[in-house]
């Protein structure tokens, strides 16, 4: 069997040098996700060890059409590094493989978080929510993979873009109901609530602090979290561009 340290160091290299390659599982279908989860760590390891600085966490498969898809019965996560964040809506593309944009509600903490929680708990722990943009790449072929292949690659997380707007989740009346409108090259994609996030994004967020608990792990203050795709995602290819507008966030533009 493969070891998470090959792995992350595959995964590395295809990153720094932008050519994908085949998913891990086709030579071990029975590749289990604590390895994986073991390789994104020693993948993330990697990033630090070259001078980036974790800043949070980002999830994936948090719908439940997502994880019917492929076949399980909750969440993934991955982390987010300084390095990831976009000052701006620009996606330096040509550093990527294969970028995709999707709709997310970001979470800033204002303390620390430990499991167990809940939801309410997470929203009392929230400085502020924006509307945001994850810009997926995943390292392997073709966009195709198993769960533990998207484990291994960190969560496909390649860059991410806050929006202009901060709001306490007080200040909106719902996260359940906040509502996002994706277009792409100005054309409407899709259209989505927060509900569409474990049914409220901050369970999503619950859902992160409590896994991480039986790992021995939390989330410190300040952390940034993306909850998960509202939407599916839409390529991103060089020269276009993606506009999402969030009910009470304001809006979010990226383009390559």
């Amino acid at each position: 069997m493969i070891t998470a340290r090959s792995m992350a160091d595959q995964l590395f290299i295809a990153e720094r040098e932008g050519k994908p390659i085949a998913p891990f599982t086709d030579e071990y279908p029975d590749l289990d996700l604590e390895t994986a989860y073991a390789a994104a760590d020693c993948l993330v390891a990697a990033h630090v060890d070259g001078g980036e600085k974790v800043v949070g966490a980002k999830l994936g498969l948090t719908s439940r059409a997502k994880q019917e898809a492929m076949g399980v019965p909750h969440p993934l996560y991955g982390w987010l590094t300084d390095a990831m964040a976009l000052p701006s809506g620009e996606v330096d593309a040509g550093r990527l493989i294969q970028p995709r944009v999707e709709p997310e509600i970001a979470f800033l903490l204002a303390r620390d978080l430990a499991g167990p929680v809940t939801v309410t708990e997470v929203l009392a722990a929230t400085e502020a929510v924006f509307g945001a943009v994850d810009v997926l790449d995943s390292r392997y072929q073709d966009y195709r993979f198993a769960l533990a292949d998207v484990v291994a690659d960190n969560a496909s997380a390649a860059r991410f873009v806050l929006g202009p707007r901060a709001r306490r989740p007080a200040e909106l009346e719902d996260l359940r109901l906040v509502g996002c409108v994706l277009r792409d090259r100005g054309a409407l994609v899709a259209t989505a609530a927060g509900a569409a996030v474990m049914g409220h994004p901050a369970a999503s967020v619950a859902w992160l602090v409590n896994r991480l608990a039986a790992r021995g792990r939390g989330l410190p203050a300040g952390s940034i979290v993306l909850s998960g795709g509202l939407t599916a995602p839409v390529p991103l290819a060089r020269g276009g561009f993606a506009t999402v507008e969030f009910d009470g966030l304001g809006t979010v533009e990226v383009w390559a």
